[in-house]
Formats: C-alpha cells, structure tokens, sequence
C-alpha cells in the first residue's frame, strides 16, 4: 500500500480504497477512516513504513470497507476514534449491525463483519462546523444519504474527504450504486457544491481539483435518477421487490450464483424503489398480504 501526497500535511494510502490521513507532528497521524479488515496489515506497514503511528481515526462512517480496523487501531495503537452517535450506534452490536446489512441474517453478519463492533472515544457534534481532534483543526459536514450519519472532512490543508458522497469519475457506471436513501444523498451532495477545497478525496477512488467538483456532482446526480429512471420502467406490470431485483440484475447483468451477493443486490434495488415510490413513481398495492408496486399508468 503506498503513501501518495495530495496537499501539505493530507496523504491517501492507496489500497483497494483511498484511506486519507492527515500528518501531524513527531510521526503522529490522523486517519480519515481506517479501511477494510483485510488490508490491516499492509496499511499498517505503510504507516510504519513512513515512520507514522495512528493516533486517531475520524471515521466518516460505519460501513465495513471504512471502520473495519477502528477497533485494533483503538486497542493497539490507544487511537481515538470519533464517529457521529448515529454511525456509532450502528457500530454497538450485531444486532445493530444487521440493521446497516438489512437482507443477511445475525449470523452472516457476525461472520463477516464482527470487526467492526466496537465503541468509539469521541462523538462528533451533529451540526456543521469546525472540530478539534487530536490537536489539528477539521471541517466536518454533515452528508447523510449513503448511511444515515455520514460525514465529510476538510483538513486543515483545505483537502475534502467526501468519503461516499461521492463516486469518483472511473465509478460512473455503477450498476447499482448504495444509499440508504437516494433522495438525502442527492440532497447531500448539493451541499459539496458549496465548498471551496484545493482538492477533493473520494473512497472509491480518486482525487479530482477544485474546477472538477461541479461536474462531478451532476455526474453522480446523473447516475442515480437514470438508474432509478431504468428500474422503474422495467416494472411493465404489478411486480414484487423481489421481481423488479430479479429484472435489474438480469437488466445490469448481475447474474451472481452466491446469495450473499444477490441478497445485496435486492437491498439496492430495493432503496430504488423506495426512491420511486416516494416521488410517485410506484404506486405499492397488497394482494393476499404481498405487497406488489405498479406504475401509475398501469
């Protein structure tokens, strides 16, 4: 995993995520999120490697692939780790867990995500705002949509982290891009329009400058009514949520055999519909205790 500088004191490690970290002084460091459990030991070595120790972790959000490694950083390193009080109640048991993962059941969930249970040092204030946090000064902005307490951080080197507010431009194409809600994700974004950064992070995975931001906004916007646009004419007649996933996946070509997978897909595809319906675009009715959505010209 290699260190990459995007402005003064804010660097990215570049795994299968972009994990920003901002450097303080005597090879202190903060994190911006602390990546997935699997690639704990190649981020460690990267830091390591660059003569820094993780002395707290500002966790955008409780989502596997951002907060599997806050717990080992916290009881290893006595990192600090900082979350809102929603993300960090998803954080506090299996159970709480299973309510971020919706389809999979208790015991899937403990399998492949127990790391992630653990209690954070520092709640973060639920307005937007300046915060102190192991000795520098952050912007924090609160963008939920994608999970329901997600966070965007400005370094103090005016460097955005938008976490998963944001799809960089390679990621455009998503199939089925994840939010808890597609209409406050939307509405989150618009709040990027707002800032004024020398650069801006995203998870997944780029960097882009300040003359980019506009475009890629719309760009996101773009992707998510066009997907829910599809999906909403693939339901040619009334059509369970379990059929209309059955049809976007064979429509995107998610033709998985492992149910873990497909039991992902169907939670998309079903804040799709939610998004849908909320705007008028489905209408749910009820037969014999099974909720089917039609259009409303149908």
């Amino acid at each position: 995993m290699e260190l990459i500088q995007v402005k003064g004191n804010t660097w990215v490690a570049e795994g299968m995520e972009l994990i920003p970290l901002y450097k303080l002084d005597g090879g202190r460091c903060v994190l911006l999120d602390s990546g997935l459990e699997e690639e704990r030991e190649e981020l460690e070595q990267a830091l390591l490697a660059a003569g820094l120790t993780p002395v707290g972790v500002l966790c955008s959000h409780a989502h596997v692939d951002h907060c599997g490694n806050n717990g080992y950083f916290q009881r290893k390193y006595g990192a600090k780790i900082a979350l809102t009080a929603l993300e960090a109640g998803m954080c506090a048991s299996l159970l709480t867990l299973k309510c971020y993962f919706l389809t999979l059941s208790p015991g899937l969930v403990e399998r492949e995500s127990a790391c992630m249970i653990h209690t954070p040092d520092v709640l973060l204030p639920p307005e937007d705002g300046p915060f102190s946090f192991c000795g520098a000064e952050f912007q924090i902005l609160h963008t939920p949509g994608h999970s329901v307490g997600h966070i965007c951080t400005v370094t103090p080197d005016n460097v955005c982290y938008t976490a998963d507010a944001l799809l960089s431009p390679e990621l455009l194409g998503a199939k089925l891009p994840y939010s808890l809600s597609v209409q406050a994700a939307m509405d989150s974004r618009e709040k990027l329009r707002g800032l004024d950064c020398q650069a801006y992070i995203m998870a997944h995975r780029g960097v882009c400058a300040p003359e980019e931001i506009g475009w890629l906004i719309d760009g996101n916007q773009a992707l998510f009514r066009r997907r829910a646009e599809e999906i909403a004419a693939l339901v040619r007649q009334p059509m369970t949520a379990s059929q209309i996933s059955q049809a976007a996946c064979v429509r995107y070509r998610l033709l998985t055999r492992h149910p873990r997978r497909a039991l992902r897909f169907e939670r998309n595809v079903r804040f799709f519909i939610e998004y849908l319906a909320d705007r008028g675009e489905l209408e749910a009715q009820c037969q014999q205790g099974v909720v089917y959505y039609r259009r409303p010209e149908q």
